[in-house]
């Protein structure tokens, strides 16, 4: 990454922050982003951009702040410009912004839909659009978005989140199949870690309390080696993919295909469809689950 020019959204919370840290000392150089709210969208201080900018530059990085927000088409533009201001070119986007509104999707509002969908989804589409002419002028670039087993495997009340971290990995998918001819690359990781976004997570029960204190465990950290390794050169031939990272396991995660077929000669009707179709399907269906019911086992 040595003097390979990144723009980090989200960068002053646990896995951001451990991201820059580590870019910083692959020899890149960032701009670090984040517009300093809470995870509920209150306060907002561009002195936490700041702050990490200064700390990386302290540790001999090269870093610069910006706090625009990623949820507005014009704004994201700006983001992408601090970059070329600063440092002339654009190599690497890694969109990790994101906040939370939870709620039971019978009781969530539109206004807490919205929040999330803006800041996930459409900020990690308008930063990665506002550099895209960049990359394919110099005909070169990586994408690295951050997804949630949220979406790809399912949560309790947090269907704003699980369908925009969901959406994420098709903008993805169709980010690297758009520009695979300018040698750009897109990839996805779904993080388990103990931060901001896990910290919300209630502890009413001595289960869910003995869940927390396990993802106490995952060090935020642990996610930066895999963002940067995307990020790199060294992944060139790495596109279009969904990984997870949990502590010190790396996860390759599947993508939807067709799993079985029936076919019926003189066509469906709903009737046939009841009593042939669903029966031979019904073995092959997935269990309503959530991502600790198929990640269920201890961290490493």
């Amino acid at each position: 990454m040595e003097d390979k020019v990144v723009v980090l959204t989200g960068a002053a919370g646990g896995i951001g922050r451990g991201i820059a840290q580590a870019l910083a000392r692959a020899g890149a150089r960032i701009v670090v982003n984040d517009v300093g709210v809470s995870l509920s969208g209150q306060g907002g201080d561009s002195g936490v951009a700041q702050s990490l900018a200064a700390e990386l530059r302290a540790a001999g990085g090269t870093a610069v702040a910006c706090a625009d927000s990623v949820s507005d088409w014009s704004s994201a533009q700006r983001i992408v410009a601090c970059a070329l201001d600063h440092y002339g070119r654009i190599d690497a986007v890694i969109n990790n912004a994101g906040n939370l509104r939870d709620r039971y999707f019978h009781n969530m509002v539109e206004e807490e839909w919205r929040s999330v969908i803006d800041v996930h989804l459409n900020g990690t589409f308008f930063v990665s659009r506002a550099a895209a002419p960049h990359f394919r002028r110099q005909n070169g670039g990586a994408y690295v978005h951050m997804t949630s087993t949220s979406g790809l495997v399912g949560n309790f009340g947090q269907a704003n989140y699980s369908a925009a971290k969901l959406g994420i990995v098709a903008l993805s998918k169709s980010i690297a199949l758009d520009m695979q001819k300018y040698n750009v690359r897109s990839n996805c990781i779904a993080p388990f870690a103990w931060s901001r976004m896990t910290d919300s997570i209630p502890g009413d029960t001595p289960e869910a309390e003995a869940r927390i204190e396990k993802l106490k465990k995952l060090d935020a950290g642990k996610i930066a080696p895999m963002a940067v390794y995307l990020a790199s050169d060294a992944a060139a031939a790495v596109t279009g993919q969904i990984f997870g990272v949990r502590a010190n396991e790396i996860f390759l995660f599947s993508q939807p295909r067709p799993v079985r077929s029936v076919h019926m000669s003189d066509g469906w009707t709903p009737c046939s469809i009841a009593q042939v179709a669903m029966p031979a399907l019904q073995a092959s269906f997935h269990a309503l689950e959530r991502s600790p019911d198929v990640v269920s086992w201890d961290p490493i």
